[in-house]
């Protein structure tokens, strides 16, 4: 065989089995799909049926209305919406003045900074709920998006990894020219710090849309659930109508997968570049 038949045979090899590899991945959202489009009959049929019989469209426009899908949509994006606000807002001047600004004691910060990235949620929690239960804040969706304008230490590592990354000589340039340290930041690096800043939002939707924990703690009205609550509460009422729970938790999920590969290139250049150092 010819060094060109080998190549292209590796080639091929690898394709097939980066697809049997992503089919294999994707299989709970089919599945999801599948179910969610099955009539009654056809939910637990062995061997399973992956396409229905008839595909049952209606129970998309059913599942939402059978609990108020519009209004905990509302909730989950404002809700979302702050929480990846705060933390474009907090997190990259934090990581900025980590990574190119020489200050005393900026090296212990950074080591407290990964020693708290490593404490798991469950250590903190009590504590954080005592905090904002003695501020009244327990019972409204404050506790879900306030703490993100105080930055989260992975995402400070991320940002400060691509900051260390980028030429010294660009801000030495603002400095000739009189720009301030706030100056530099915001008009030369920041600008450059895009693919970084687009991967920390997209983490932070995810983790903010798909939040049951959360809001599971600090919410007690049903005017104020998510969608992950009432995803949970429509189980809680309707039974274990397996269709309509899985066409909501298609329509929950599809959003998140469309904004991934919207930004995909740019979340996977952020990555990238953050890991070079």
């Amino acid at each position: 065989m010819t060094p060109r038949s080998i190549r292209i045979i590796k080639n091929a090899a690898t394709h097939v089995f980066l697809v049997v590899f992503g089919l294999f991945f994707l299989s709970p959202f089919l599945w999801i799909i599948s179910t969610s489009l099955k009539p009654d009959e056809e939910l637990f049929l062995w061997p399973p049926k992956w396409i229905p019989s008839t595909l049952m469209w209606s129970n998309f426009p059913d599942a939402i209305s059978y609990f108020p899908f519009w209004h905990y949509l509302g909730n989950t994006m404002t809700i979302t919406a702050l929480a990846t606000l705060g933390v474009l807002f907090s997190c990259p001047i934090v990581a900025y003045s980590l990574a190119r600004i020489p200050w005393k004691g900026s090296k212990p910060l950074f080591g407290l900074t990964m020693i708290i990235m490593m404490l798991p949620y469950q250590v903190t929690m009590i504590p954080i709920f005592i905090v904002f239960k003695n501020l009244g804040w327990v019972g409204t969706n404050v506790p879900l998006w306030l703490p993100a304008f105080f930055g989260a230490p992975f995402y400070i590592f991320l940002l400060r990894q691509f900051f260390m990354g980028l030429p010294k000589e660009l801000e030495d340039a603002g400095r000739i020219d009189g720009a301030s340290e706030m100056r530099i930041y915001a008009q030369v690096m920041l600008p450059l710090c895009k693919p970084a800043l687009l991967t920390v939002a997209l983490f932070q939707v995810i983790g903010s849309w798909t939040d049951y924990q959360g809001p599971l703690i600090y919410l007690s009205d049903e005017a104020q659930y998510t969608l992950m609550l009432g995803l949970s509460s429509f189980k809680t009422q309707h039974g274990a109508e397996w269709q309509m729970m899985m066409a909501t938790s298609a329509m929950i999920t599809l959003p998140v997968i469309i904004l991934y590969f919207v930004v995909q290139k740019a979340f996977i250049r952020g990555i990238t570049f953050s890991g070079i150092k």
